[in-house]
Parts: C-alpha cells; sequence; structure tokens
C-alpha cells in the first residue's frame, strides 16, 4: 500500500493540533533520525527518545520531591480495578504479531492509565515497569523523561514510543492495517515548539489519526463522521478533561494527603523518600492545584468544572447508543475512561459519581474492558 495514500490527508493541513500549550514561533520538525518519539536501537540496547530538557510543569516546592512532572499528573488508582486487568507479560503476546511491548509508568498518571485502558480492551499482553518518580533510573535509557514509555519489541528491531496518543495511534493503526511497526512510527513525526510558557517542548502532528487506507477506514469506522467524532474527544480528553484531575484531587489538604497516601502505597519509593512525598508533596501539591486553578481559568469549586465535563461527554455520547463508538468502545472512549478512573477511591470520584450523569457509561466501560479476552500475567518488573 503506497505510503503516499496513508499520508496525502496531511497535504492541505497548515498545522498540527497541541495539547501543551498555543505555538508562539513556528514549529521545528526534529532530524529524520528521530520519529513519532521512536528511537531505532539494536536488540538489547536502548537509545535516547528525544533531545533531553522536557519541561517540567510543578514549582520549586514539587521538585523536592523530584520527577515533579510526574506528580503533577499522579492520582489516586484504585487497586481493585487495576487487578482485574493486571500487568501483563510481554512473553504471553499473541505470536501471530510478534509483538512484545514494556510500558513503563507511573501507575497513577492519567495518561498511563489511558495506555493501560486501551492495551487491556484490545487484549495485548505487556509487561509493565514502575518508575520511580524520585531517581527515574527504570528510563535513564531514555532522554526523553515523561511517561508512559512504551518500548515495542518486533523481531530485531526494538521501538520506544513516546505520548500516550501516539502509542494509541500507532498501535491501533498497526493492528488494523498490518503494516509493520517499523513503517507505522514514520507516520507520527515529531516536532519542536515553544509553549505559551516560552518553554521548548516536543509534540507530535497527526497523533489522533489512524493511518489506515481508505478501506480500513470505512470498515473500522463506517463514515468520515464517526473518525471525525473520535478524534475531536480523545483530543478533548488530553486539552481538557485530564486538566481537572490535579485541582480536584488535590482540592482541599485532606484530600491530598488521601491522595498522596495512596500514591506512596502504590508507587515505588524509597523510605525516606515516601515519607517526603506524603507530607511534603501534599502539601505542594495543595498550593501548585491552586496555581493550576488559575491557570486553567476553572471556576471557584472545581467540582462544577468536572462535572460539567462529564455531562458533555455523556450528551456527546447521547442516549441511543452504549459508548461513543456505538456498541464497542472506540478510542475516545477508551481515553475518557482511563482519564477518569485514575480517581477511583478519591472523593473527587465518588462526588462525580452523585453528581454528574456519567456513571451508568462509566459501568458499561467497566464491564466493556473487564470482559475483553485476557491472559495469564505476572507482577510487574522492577528494571533499575
Amino acid at each position: 500500500m503506497a505510503h503516499a495514500a496513508r499520508i496525502s490527508w496531511v497535504l492541505g493541513s497548515s498545522r498540527c493540533a497541541l495539547t501543551e500549550g498555543l505555538l508562539t514561533r513556528p514549529w521545528q520538525p526534529l532530524s529524520a533520525q528521530s520519529r513519532a518519539g521512536f528511537t531505532r536501537v539494536a536488540a538489547g540496547s536502548r537509545g535516547a527518545a528525544v533531545r533531553k530538557g522536557s519541561p517540567r510543569l510543578l514549582g520549586a516546592a514539587a521538585l523536592a520531591l523530584g520527577g515533579a512532572l510526574g506528580l503533577y499528573h499522579t492520582v489516586r488508582w484504585h487497586q481493585s480495578s487495576q487487578d482485574l486487568r493486571a500487568e501483563r507479560s510481554a512473553a504471553q503476546l499473541p505470536l501471530s504479531n510478534g509483538l512484545q511491548l514494556t510500558l513503563y509508568q507511573y501507575k497513577t498518571c492519567p495518561f498511563c492509565s489511558k495506555v493501560r485502558a486501551f492495551l487491556d480492551f484490545h487484549s495485548l499482553p505487556y509487561q509493565v515497569v514502575e518508575v520511580n518518580p524520585v531517581r527515574r533510573t527504570e528510563i535513564k535509557f531514555s532522554s526523553y523523561r515523561k511517561v508512559p514509555i512504551l518500548v515495542a519489541q518486533e523481531g530485531d528491531s526494538l521501538q520506544q514510543l513516546n505520548d500516550s496518543s501516539v502509542i494509541i495511534s500507532a498501535l491501533k493503526t498497526y493492528l488494523v492495517s498490518g503494516q509493520p511497526l517499523e513503517e507505522v512510527i514514520t507516520y507520527y513525526p515529531p516536532m519542536k515548539a515553544m509553549n505559551d510558557q516560552g518553554k521548548e517542548v516536543t509534540e507530535f502532528c497527526n497523533k489522533y489519526w489512524l493511518m489506515l487506507d481508505e478501506k480500513e477506514a470505512r470498515q473500522m469506522y463506517g463514515g468520515k463522521e464517526a473518525r471525525t467524532e473520535e478524534m475531536k474527544w480523545r483530543q478533548w480528553a488530553d486539552d481538557w478533561l485530564v486538566h481537572l484531575i490535579s485541582p480536584n484531587v488535590y482540592r482541599t489538604p485532606a484530600e491530598a494527603l488521601a491522595s498522596f497516601d495512596y500514591i506512596v502505597r502504590e508507587g515505588k519509593f524509597g523510605a525516606v523518600e515516601a515519607a517526603m512525598a506524603k507530607y511534603v508533596g501534599a502539601a505542594a501539591m495543595y498550593l501548585i492545584s491552586k496555581r493550576l486553578k488559575s491557570r486553567h481559568h476553572l471556576q471557584d469549586d472545581v467540582r462544577v468544572d468536572l462535572y460539567e465535563a462529564a455531562n458533555k461527554w455523556v450528551t456527546a455520547v447521547g442516549k441511543d447508543r452504549p459508548f461513543m463508538g456505538g456498541q464497542k468502545p472506540n478510542l475516545a472512549d477508551l481515553a475518557v475512561y482511563g482519564v477518569l478512573r485514575v480517581m477511583e477511591g478519591l472523593e473527587a470520584f465518588d462526588d462525580l459519581m452523585r453528581h454528574s450523569h456519567i456513571q451508568p457509561w462509566y459501568l458499561r466501560m467497566e464491564r466493556a474492558i473487564e470482559e475483553a479476552p485476557s491472559v495469564h500475567h505476572v507482577p510487574p518488573s522492577c528494571k533499575g
């Protein structure tokens, strides 16, 4: 299938959607050696994924914890839900695709939760490496310092995938089209840009597109409207919904402490790091959540924004279909579910279920993922 046939839609587009702020200067493509947040390396070694220096979003107080960017995104992950679809061994992957997956993550990160929701729903076995948010030695092989990072081995080729939406789009394209992953990754080139804080960031064009030919797209979506709708709401989950999590789970000192109590228990911390994260981190994130509230122009009661977002999603799904994808979840359903489920067990989640209309859809999503064919699993690996 011709490469040009899959990417011809880009030619008429003047810019790409960004999720980390507005561009203040034209984007600059990265070198040809760096593709889609993937770095090709020989089997048995791992190369750098992208340039060093990804921006930190937390202030000096959060830096005391280390891993400030990870803690910005951290929220509580309910253990019983994770047990249903536990970490999978890469060795258990179906022989038909020959792909071995390793997910480097913070368990309580909503972006990581999005990727797990996708992998679980599609019954793709994967091995989990929990990253220490202070030292981050588990991802020392990568100059890209955010999570999730997915390492995919296909034969002798080892690819590093960065950015949750790129990971999901690339894997779905791979599953639907049958193209080699090495070819698929060329459709998602990274670029350098300046965000609205004047910091250089790496973003990815096309991250919400599946690179399918017309026949494949028609079989998957039925029409252009469904494809456009899925892309719109996937981007909404990244651009808006995810930014409502931290202000809500760290809304009060008590909620912040409850969140960090779970983060410490479920994360990978040393003894000193755990004590520091629980108390200093809770205090820091309580204060930082107020800044996030101002940055994203949230209402005085941030719960109202959360309820409104949930109801907006439910309205978009409508009453005549169980999921936005129809009879089964699509990528937008999985993205929204993945973001919201990190609040399970917290006061914010309980309030959301009581005061919005999202609970019926959410319970349907839980069942859909639980009913996906399962495989045997092993405990997460701890690589230093």
